[in-house]
């Protein structure tokens, strides 16, 4: 049985208002591929979360259901895919996944068909400027606020010599000036600034450029697989130094295969994937870690970003429940001023900032015996 805690703002709450329309949401996301680790994360968080809505009742006769497309990562083909979905009517809103190029390709079309989008990409420019975005919203931590705690991290522990370690993609670059400001800030140093292509399987290359310039520590800039390769990397040039992630490094509870060797390795990311050291005081957290146990008893382990994608999938379930309308004009107006204290932590959308998640959620983690735990 799902233990759920799910909620919609008083106000109008009548669901079934106008017609009993299933809430149809559409997500295109990377099931294959590169970043098929990230996409088969979310895809099992909104299933899960869907059943999770229609068993507790929240849209009344209505229930929500989920149609999956595989966009393998290409931006034309999840292109393809959004603008089918946006002419689509019984479609009432849409996710799309970690590449912001797939979704920034469509964003004139999102914008113009008014299908609400939530996106689960880290990448600003995904959900900004809101005047060219009045449709899509972003939910993924952001590279600033990853930036701002490992720069205050990295000045605690007196890291003054580092290098950095990141795709070479939006994601990447976006990374990399965000570090390359709060090195300033610091007074630290950028020795070397290493490379690799979204599709590489062997790191050593980036690796070893990282490290010839002796730093104290590696800021490494990933998605989860290749996070975790370039740790490997690091280790198997035998760096014993600190190594640092970002928050969308973030991947499985338990650290198998080529992340065997990170114990040591720290993480900026939200406190679920370390919910065991967490005090459930709050009934948000205490959700947090129901969720956790319905994901793990479902899934076997846990996903770091699973959680996002949950969330996204409860804004829209809000919306519908606050409004009664299935309307893309009135849902969207609902999103820009929702604010919940969410499965990924607190969420605040505005009229002027599409991008809700909220920095005070992140924390430092650090990998011990295996998996993640708080560091300190």
């Amino acid at each position: 049985m799902l233990a759920v805690a799910l909620t919609a703002s008083t106000g109008c709450t009548d669901a079934n208002a106008g017609n009993d329309a299933d809430v149809v949401v559409a997500a295109s996301l990377e099931l294959s591929g590169n970043a098929a680790d990230l996409g088969v994360a979310y895809q099992r968080a909104l299933e899960l979360r869907a059943a999770q809505i229609n068993a507790s009742g929240l849209l009344g006769r209505r229930r929500v259901t989920v149609r999956f497309q595989d966009n393998r990562g290409d931006p034309a083909i999840a292109s393809s895919q959004i603008t089918a979905f946006t002419e689509d009517p019984s479609v009432v809103a849409i996710v799309t996944g970690a590449c912001a190029e797939c979704t920034i390709g469509a964003a004139e079309r999102i914008d113009a068909r008014r299908k609400p989008t939530i996106a689960l990409s880290p990448v600003a420019e995904v959900s900004a400027p809101v005047s060219q975005r009045r449709y899509i919203f972003r939910l993924a931590p952001n590279a600033d606020d990853n930036a701002v705690v490992l720069g205050r991290e990295l000045g605690r522990a007196g890291q003054r010599r580092l290098a950095f370690l990141s795709s070479d993609d939006a994601y990447g670059r976006g990374g990399t000036d965000a570090l390359t400001r709060e090195a300033g800030k610091i007074g630290a140093k950028v020795v070397a600034h290493a490379q690799y292509a979204p599709s590489d399987a062997d790191l050593g290359h980036a690796a070893r450029a990282a490290l010839a310039g002796n730093p104290d520590a590696v800021v490494v800039w990933g998605y989860p697989p290749q996070a975790a390769l370039a740790v490997a990397a690091l280790r198997g040039d035998g760096y014993h130094g600190q190594v640092y992630l970002d928050a969308d490094a973030a991947g499985d509870l338990f650290l198998g295969g080529p992340a065997a060797n990170t114990d040591g390795t720290a993480l900026v990311f939200i406190q679920t994937l370390a919910i065991d050291d967490v005090i459930a005081t709050t009934p948000a957290k205490a959700a947090r870690r129901q969720w956790f146990q319905d994901y793990t008893s479902h899934y076997g382990t846990y996903h770091g970003h699973a959680s996002f994608a949950a969330d996204a999938l409860q804004l829209v379930a809000n919306a519908v429940a606050r409004s009664g309308s299935i309307d893309g004009e009135t849902l969207r107006a609902r999103l820009e001023t929702s604010q919940i204290d969410g499965l990924s932590g607190p969420i605040r959308f505005t009229p002027n900032n599409h991008s809700g998640f909220m920095p005070q959620a992140l924390t430092m983690l650090e990998a011990r015996a295996g998996r993640w735990r708080l560091a300190g």
